[in-house]
């Protein structure tokens, strides 16, 4: 997902390491900018789910969590094996979250350490640039951008409408390629987000280490390195989008674009690290409900 505004943010994150990079020794600081409203009201969607997702999960469930069975006394211990094809391992939390978002790209940590070919990582992008929930999005944002007339030169009624709809798809599909595709494979980067669970640590562990990830990313094969791929991917999106975007073509208005696609960026990630938690939650209390309803007290 990215968004394509001219809304400028100031957005500084620092990594923080000491000998070497330690996935938890990452802290993060982000201040407030100029917002216009209509970036408000954008901003608002993304913290609504984050506050209902941290609502679930903050009060972390020590024995929900699947644990890996105890060795008998004489088996021998079983070497793990790595799946042949990354992808054919299910994303945790499902394909999707909350049956929207395209959840293609994460991955459990166990993976870490795995390489993907260069078709592989492609298939992730196109995976999820083209599945249909993004088109469902891209819609949505079309029809809050009629609503506040941002690219005037669209006009209104239907053929504004369509406008604004492809615009909105063309920014979404082109830098998703680019950052989970393209320039990964050029700078040798793993564009999965490895989710850390709550075994990790507490949320704001989990968040600042998703938060992070659009600055400091895995390299093939393990270890870390500066997101090129993020980056170098959404400024190399947001020059393209000057095509379509004729209003607001000025340094300015690109930097807040490509601002908003990293912010947009970072704050799916945490919704794919928590929303594992909440999907478990969502289902234990319907198999209670479908229970009692079942076994109702004599």
């Amino acid at each position: 997902m990215n968004f394509n505004r001219a809304a400028t943010t100031e957005v500084t994150v620092t990594a923080l390491a000491a000998s070497k990079y330690n996935k938890g020794d990452i802290a993060l600081e982000v201040s407030p900018g100029n917002f216009g409203s209509r970036p408000l009201m954008i901003l608002s969607k993304l913290l609504l789910p984050m506050l209902m997702l941290a609502s679930v999960a903050l009060p972390q469930d020590n024995g929900s969590q699947s644990s890996t069975a105890p060795q008998q006394p004489g088996q021998l211990p079983t070497q793990a094996t790595t799946p042949i094809n990354p992808l054919e391992v299910e994303p945790p939390g499902g394909k999707r979250v909350l049956g929207v978002l395209p959840n293609y790209r994460t991955a459990s940590s166990d993976l870490e350490g795995t390489t993907l070919t260069p078709k592989q990582k492609l298939t992730i992008a196109a995976k999820d640039s083209f599945d249909y929930p993004l088109f469902l999005l891209a819609a949505a944002y079309a029809g809050l951008d009629q609503l506040t007339n941002d690219d005037k030169s669209y006009g209104q009624g239907a053929q504004g409408y369509g406008k604004r709809l492809g615009a909105w798809y063309a920014d979404e599909a082109i830098g998703n390629m680019l950052t989970e595709g393209i320039f990964p494979i050029a700078f040798h980067q793993d564009p999965r987000y490895f989710r850390r669970g709550p075994q990790w640590g507490g949320f704001w562990k989990r968040t600042g280490y998703a938060l992070a990830q659009v600055v400091v990313t895995h390299k093939d094969g393990g270890g870390y390195q500066f997101n090129y791929s993020e980056w170098v991917g959404n400024s190399v999106g947001t020059a393209i989008g000057n095509i379509y975007h004729v209003d607001g073509r000025d340094a300015a208005a690109n930097s807040g674009r490509l601002l908003e696609q990293v912010g947009t960026d970072a704050f799916s990630q945490v919704i794919k690290e928590f929303w594992p938690d909440v999907k478990h939650r969502l289902f234990r209390h319907n198999q209670v409900d479908a229970g009692s309803t079942a076994n109702p007290a004599h």
